[in-house]
Parts: structure tokens; C-alpha cells; sequence
């Protein structure tokens, strides 16, 4: 029996990305920081894992804490700290698949049909990137992205562009509403953060 799910799986490389300064938490790296006692980013791989061919961790620091958790590890090749979308071009260069899906390593609530209904939203409306939009607003960092875009990413940050919100727009993104899902894309952006999320971890883990 066919399995759609695994058709999907083999066109996507999953990309994580911690690549940031995370200055509104004191510039820890904010995968390695421990949420009901494992780092962060072991929630978002767990989550990620079964969802795509292979796993990236965009890193720009701590190389080799980020190499323990068994998926290959890519910088941005430069010390400027560019921003989401130069991971998006890290992955893609790394990438194997014709597609990645990005998350953020500081987002361990994803759920396990995040990257079926973006992949299906891409395919359907024939878009090369398809994003979150939470019914409030667009979570930019959640998405879908076709590798062919690689070389226009590459120029637009040449150019110095750093807005993801504008590169997207280029391309005629799709948006796709996780409405039902909204509480899946919580982050931990400041200490006040945590432990509304070890709460809902807490919720779901629960027998």
C-alpha cells in the first residue's frame, strides 16, 4: 500500500534554526536551553524527525553541542548573524530534497502534521513557499520552502535584504491557516516564556 505521508517525507529536508543571537535571553543559545529536562531543540527534532527525509540544525554557535544530537550541522557561513533567512539558504544549499520545511529551535510544541498540510498547500496552489498563518498572524518561520529559490535568496541578501516578510511577498507565498492548531507554534522568546510551554509539554505528555 502506498504511503502518501512517506512521498512527502522524500521531497523535504527538515531544517532547524538556530543560527540567532537570542538577545532577549541574554544571548544563551537558545536550543541548548533545557525545558523539562532536555535541551529544546531535542522537543523540536523529536517532533521534526518523522516528518521529513532527513534533519539540518542551522547553527552559527556551539557546533558541537549541536553535533550531539545526531543531524548534521550548517552555519551561515559568515559571522554577520543575517538572520532566518540566511539559515533558509544554509538549508537549502545542504539539502538533498527538492523541498525544506523550517522551524525555529525555540518552538517545541510543532505538531505532527506540520509538514503534510504545508506540503500540501505548496502542491496545491502551485506556490514555491507555503507559511503558518496562526489566524492572527503570518509565523513566517514555519514553512515551506522549494530549493529553487536558492539563488534568488542568495541575492537578496547580497543586496543586504533581511526581511523575510518581503522576500516571501516576491514569490507569491501561500498562506496556510493552523488556526485549529495555534497554540502549536508558542515560542520561548524570553525566560517569562518557559513555563507556559513546559506546562503545555507537561499537558501532552501526560498518560
Amino acid at each position: 500500500m502506498n504511503d502518501p505521508d512517506a512521498r512527502v517525507r522524500d521531497q523535504v529536508t527538515g531544517v532547524i534554526l538556530a543560527g540567532g543571537k537570542a538577545t532577549r535571553m541574554g544571548g544563551v543559545d537558545k536550543g541548548l536551553v533545557p525545558i523539562k529536562g532536555r535541551p529544546m531543540i531535542a522537543w523540536v527534532i523529536d517532533a521534526l524527525r518523522p516528518q521529513v527525509a532527513d534533519v539540518l540544525i542551522n547553527a552559527n554557535r556551539s557546533r558541537d553541542s549541536y553535533s550531539e544530537f545526531g543531524c548534521p550541522v550548517v552555519d551561515d557561513g559568515d559571522k554577520d548573524f543575517r538572520g532566518p533567512l540566511a539559515g533558509m539558504a544554509s538549508g537549502m544549499r545542504a539539502a538533498r530534497t527538492p523541498y525544506i520545511a523550517v522551524v525555529p529551535c525555540d518552538s517545541p510544541l510543532i505538531g505532527e502534521e506540520l509538514v503534510r498540510r504545508l506540503y500540501a498547500a505548496a502542491q496545491s496552489s502551485g506556490s514555491p513557499i507555503a507559511a503558518v498563518h496562526d489566524g492572527e498572524r503570518l509565523q513566517p518561520v514555519f514553512a515551506l520552502l522549494s530549493c529553487e529559490l536558492l539563488d534568488d535568496l542568495a541575492g537578496y541578501l547580497d543586496e543586504g535584504e533581511r526581511k523575510i516578510d518581503r522576500w516571501y511577498a516576491r514569490h507569491g507565498y501561500e498562506r496556510v491557516d493552523f488556526s485549529d492548531v495555534a497554540e502549536s507554534f508558542a515560542n520561548i522568546n524570553a525566560p517569562d516564556d518557559k513555563r507556559a510551554v513546559e506546562e503545555s509539554l507537561a499537558r501532552r505528555v501526560r498518560p
